[in-house]
């Protein structure tokens, strides 16, 4: 046993906790030197590079920086971007002209829809110069925005304004001569309008049937205001139309690729033929009872001629006034 600070301590501990300073100390030294060798080595390989840069440095003339590649693709940027900014400013002013068209349309429309069998001419007359205003004013300033250029890239943005234009031009037609205003003379209407120097404006044949569908829900009211009016033939003049352009466009939309408005104005127009004939059926109906109980009524007025041989009559036997 030894005696120590802290005690008496077996001399078999002690040694071994001698061994193990000693132990950690040599380790610790070890460990410094294999450092101190590695930052030797990293420092000589350091100023070996710096040497061989500077060499090099030396022996290679200066060349100036250039950004080339940088500002082509800057300018490329550039230009896409006033690109894309020139279009949506186009698109905007396309949106603004197809607006006024569809306001100025249905102004067309409305104006149309005052007719009647006593002021057909001018009614007419002045539905005639409200639509020639819309194609000289509203629609020429589209043609000039569209002309010359891909519109069919546009299509989406003054498609509504088209479409109402067809339908106010085809209703007008149709109650001035009781026909259909064809696609190519609405197009010629347009020529004019257009710079001969480029490619003008043309109405596609989905703009135009767009149009012509929403025609039908235009002589559906048509026709149901002439029918409280008392011009049942005129009337049913109107649901034979209807119905034709039914039946024909029933064989033309399956075919169309781009068709799911028109799918849905199929399903609109197949109820307006059906308000047409429905309401025709029911004046027809109320007519036929009309006609009925007049005869009716009329034959319970009924009193026989003077001289009348009726054994009911009150006047039998009496003769004829001579004329």
């Amino acid at each position: 046993m030894v005696r120590c600070s802290r005690g008496y301590v077996n001399g078999g501990d002690l040694r071994l906790g001698r061994r193990r300073q000693f132990g950690a100390r040599q380790t610790e030294a070890t460990v410094t030197g294999m450092l101190m060798i590695r930052l030797f080595a990293i420092s000589h390989r350091i100023g070996f590079a710096a040497e061989v840069a500077g060499t090099v440095a030396q022996s290679t003339p200066k060349r100036a920086t250039t950004m080339t590649t940088e500002s082509s693709m800057a300018d490329a940027f550039s230009k896409y971007a006033d690109y894309l900014n020139a279009l949506n400013e186009k698109r905007e002013r396309i949106v603004k002209a197809s607006r006024d068209i569809t306001i100025n349309s249905k102004k067309v429309i409305f104006q149309v829809h005052r007719v009647s069998k006593y002021n057909r001419e001018e009614v007419l007359e002045k539905a005639e110069k409200d639509l020639a205003a819309v194609t000289d004013q509203y629609m020429a300033r589209l043609v000039k925005e569209l002309q010359g250029s891909d519109f069919w890239k546009l299509r989406r943005a003054y498609s509504p304004g088209v479409q109402e234009y067809v339908e106010a031009a085809t209703f007008y037609r149709f109650c001035r001569t009781g026909t259909l205003l064809h696609l190519d003379e609405i197009n010629a209407t347009l020529l004019p309008l257009s710079d001969p120097s480029l490619a003008p404006l043309q109405i596609n044949v989905l703009d135009y049937l767009l149009g012509l569908a929403d025609l039908t829900g235009e002589l559906m009211r048509l026709a149901i205001g002439r029918i409280s009016d008392g011009e049942v033939e005129y009337a049913q003049n109107i649901c034979k139309f209807v119905r034709d352009i039914y039946r024909e466009l029933t064989l033309v939309v399956p075919s169309m690729d781009d068709s799911d408005d028109m799918k849905a104005k199929m399903d609109t127009m197949l109820q307006s033929v059906t308000k047409i004939e429905n309401d025709y059926d029911r004046i027809a109906r109320v007519d036929l009872f009309k006609a009925c109980f007049s005869v009716h009524v009329r034959g319970s007025e009924y009193m026989p001629l003077l001289g009348s041989n009726d054994p009911n009559s009150i006047l039998l036997g009496v003769t004829d006034i001579e004329p």
